[in-house]
């Protein structure tokens, strides 16, 4: 009797280990339920309408789809900062083409190009960051501030309208509008990105080889994941739901605000962020990312909206009940959602990886308490010494060539030649004292923040937030002054304070919770600017001492009002009326930084730390206070920067300061410093500085042509060059001087010519 023979059951069905929703995205559920319930009580008449949950969902709409690229582009590690200028590019671009008062083309054609222009962008990011090997936040940062260049550029900061011309297309323009339900239909686009995003990421190849890229990168390559082109179609994808979002608000705008996209880049990432992704990478999911985007919406609602109040006022003696409502001044949103960001991004690794909730419960309930893990940090840090080739030569070298083979050597020579050229452009102007005046005033700024910079960028961060830490300290010292009544040295040290405050909060987040400098810099990038409109409510501040407008004046003024100036024919006189206080002060505080990075300890244990760290900290080098310094250094240096800037214009606006970082981050590595750290000296950064201020000042430079007519390239264009410049730099000092790949490629030719002439 033989046995019976069973047939093999068929093999169970693999599925991807990874998940569409999850215990976060459950209370992020929970935490937006009662943030609503929380608008309703604080502002009943608007929370408590169907208008404010249409609202919510029509703005969530457009940021939502740009958080489902950037999704993908954290997941893998990376960063895209160039999204909201992207997203005001795509539609300036759509509004240029299709505006009868522009080019006035077909509706398609205008929509192709918009969307060709964003995936364009999106293949520079992704080429800049997998093959040239910029790092991310640099390529993307400076995208940003191309884009937002080019659209004020094309727009000349002017509203494009299409309003008569969109009638004529309503199967596009539909999307902008309400439906039968009382929803925008930008609602129903957001939802099919979203569930699309999450099958993608969740349940393809395409979302596991994602993860394992941002989860190890060299693995993956082991594996035999293409990493590269992984981490392209991010940034491809990225940029896609970015023009999509800027059609979508084109549709519902009918119109270009020069503005348009304008502080995107915070929302979106802090919206992925607060949705459970990691920053490190390797993590989240896009319904999170989707609900972020909604809780951050959600959250400028109740914020802007306010708290509804009845106030008595009285009319011809006689008391009346108004309805109005308490809302807080400019500035504070924008702050809080930089606050959100940094809070955001330290919850991953010090509560979810640590595992913070069960531990605590473990010990409210007096069990034993699991070992807290390693959290690790952005990435496993290695040697980051580059361009030994760079450095032996010059070492080695003799006469002229020892100067030449210098990393700073380029800035000198191109700071030579642009003063020349505005010597050969415009003789009549450009050599006069009140030009080469405006000059300096104008360098000592930019000087200012590259100095602290370089302390920075040689230890191997970066400070994002320089311009708005300017803006924040002259905040406080205009207000100070003018609304506290303090006088100026108490001002003047409050302003200080109030900088190195927001330095120590980078150095913390830096150092201490071992975040990214540029995810931590980032956060007070917006926090600090938000602050600044904040203490003054939006207003221009006016009207300071005038002792302390003598911080901005010739040193002849000062002179003068102290009853110490020198004969007028003489020498003193000549040269006191030619300097001013503020260049005085940016040029003793230059040798003093110089002698310091250049001769003394901490100044090589800053070139130590940024050029390996690891190898600095079993020197026994302390490289968290040496980071740590450097970034409370250059925060300091955006303070008297700021307090410069007020003195100067003897006034305070809130745009103090805007696009300064581009500026000094530039002047930095054009000057020879190194993104990678280890690297920069001084006269390298003020140099650079020299050629970022002289090229400005070129490119605004009104020119006489031959006929006698004249030219001048608009202000909003300057923008675009400096940070083509940025880009250059960067890339010229990963590829030559420290890769050498110049050198390599001629050693190959001529390698090969000399064996064609053996042969």
């Amino acid at each position: 009797m033989s046995a019976a023979v069973t047939a093999p059951s068929p093999p169970a069905r693999r599925r991807l280990p990874l998940e569409i929703i999850g215990g976060w995205e459950v209370g992020l559920i929970i935490f937006l339920i009662l943030l609503y319930l929380a608008g309703v009580y604080i502002n009943p008449r608007f929370f408590g309408s169907s208008a404010a949950l249409s609202s919510v969902m029509r703005d969530a709409a457009r940021y939502g789809v740009m958080a489902v690229g950037m999704t993908f582009v954290i997941v893998n590690k990376d960063l895209d900062l160039s999204v909201g200028s992207l997203y005001g590019l795509t539609a300036a671009v759509f509004a240029v083409s299709f505006a009868p008062s522009y080019f006035n083309t077909d509706l398609y054609l205008a929509v192709a190009w918009a969307l060709a222009v964003g995936l364009l962008v999106g293949l520079i990011n992704g080429v800049l960051v997998t093959i040239l090997r910029v790092p991310a936040f640099i390529a993307t940062l400076t995208m940003l501030f191309i884009g937002r260049g080019i659209v004020t550029g094309m727009s000349g900061g002017k509203t494009i309208s299409f309003m008569s011309k969109a009638g004529e297309h309503p199967e596009f323009f539909i999307i902008g509008q309400n439906n039968a339900w009382g929803f925008n239909n930008q609602v129903f686009v957001f939802a099919v990105f979203a569930v699309v995003g999450m099958v993608v990421l969740a349940k393809t190849t395409a979302g596991y080889q994602t993860f394992a890229t941002g989860g190890n990168e060299l693995a993956s390559d082991y594996a035999g994941i293409a990493t590269r082109r992984v981490r392209m179609r991010a940034y491809l994808i990225s940029a896609f739901c970015a023009t999509v979002a800027g059609m979508m608000q084109v549709a519902q705008d009918r119109a270009l605000i020069a503005q348009s996209g304008q502080g995107l880049e915070l929302i979106v990432i802090a919206a992925v962020v607060v949705g459970g992704a990691s920053i490190l990478g390797g993590r989240g999911r896009v319904l999170g990312s989707v609900l972020g985007v909604i809780l951050i919406v959600l959250i400028d609602k109740v914020l802007r909206e306010g708290y509804a109040t009845t106030r008595t006022v009285l009319v011809d003696k006689i008391e009346m009940k108004v309805q109005a409502v308490a809302q807080l001044p400019p500035g504070a949103v924008p702050a809080f959602l930089g606050l959100i960001l940094i809070l955001a991004v330290l919850i991953e690794p010090w509560v979810i990886r640590r595992n913070a909730i069960g531990r605590l419960w473990a010990k409210i309930r007096g069990l034993p308490i699991p070992p807290a893990p390693d959290v690790g940090s952005v990435a496993i840090v290695g040697a980051q010494t580059r361009g030994s080739v760079v450095s032996d030569r010059a070492m080695n070298a003799r006469g002229l060539g020892k100067f030449l083979a210098r990393r700073d050597a380029a800035a000198i020579i191109i700071a030579v030649v642009l003063w020349f050229a505005g010597i050969y452009l415009r003789p009549d102007f450009w050599g006069s004292l009140d030009n080469s005046f405006n000059l300096i005033l104008a360098f000592t700024e930019v000087a200012l923040l590259s100095i602290g910079l370089t302390f920075v960028i040689a230890n191997g961060d970066i400070d994002l937030s320089v311009g708005s830490v300017l803006a924040m300290s002259g905040a406080i010292a205009a207000f100070s002054m003018k609304t506290m009544g303090f006088g100026p040295w108490t001002s003047i040290l409050l302003a200080l304070c109030g900088g190195m405050l927001a330095g120590a909060v980078n150095a913390a987040v830096t150092v201490r919770f071992k975040l990214p400098a540029f995810v931590a810099t980032l956060g007070m990038f917006y926090t600090a600017r938000g602050v600044a409109a904040w203490i003054v409510s939006g207003r221009e501040l006016f009207g300071f001492p005038e002792s302390f407008n003598l911080i901005g004046r010739k040193l002849i003024e000062a002179l003068r009002y102290f009853d110490i100036a020198p004969a007028p024919d003489s020498f003193l006189f000549s040269l006191s009326a030619a300097l001013s206080v503020l260049s005085i002060f940016m040029i003793v505080l230059a040798i003093m930084t110089a002698i310091i990075l250049g001769y003394t300890i901490w100044g090589q244990q800053v070139y130590a730390t940024g050029g390996n760290i690891r190898a600095a900290a079993y020197a026994g080098i302390d490289t968290d206070r040496v980071r740590a310094l450097g970034l409370v250094f250059s925060a300091l240096c955006g303070s008297l920067a700021g307090v410069i800037y007020i003195a100067f214009y003897r006034s305070f606006i809130p745009t103090a300061g805007q696009f300064r970082e581009l500026d000094a981050i530039a002047s930095v590595i054009i000057g020879g410093g190194s993104i990678f750290g280890g690297f920069g000296t001084i006269i390298g950064s003020l140099a650079g500085a020299a050629v970022i201020t002289l090229l400005r000042a070129l490119l605004s430079l009104q020119v006489i042509r031959a006929d006698g007519s004249s030219f001048v390239l608009s202000q909003h264009w300057v923008n675009v060059f400096i940070g083509l410049i940025l880009i250059l730099a960067v890339v010229g000092d990963i590829w030559l001087r420290q890769s050498a790949a110049l050198g390599i490629i001629l050693k190959s030719l001529f390698a090969r010519r000399w064996r064609r002439s053996r042969a």
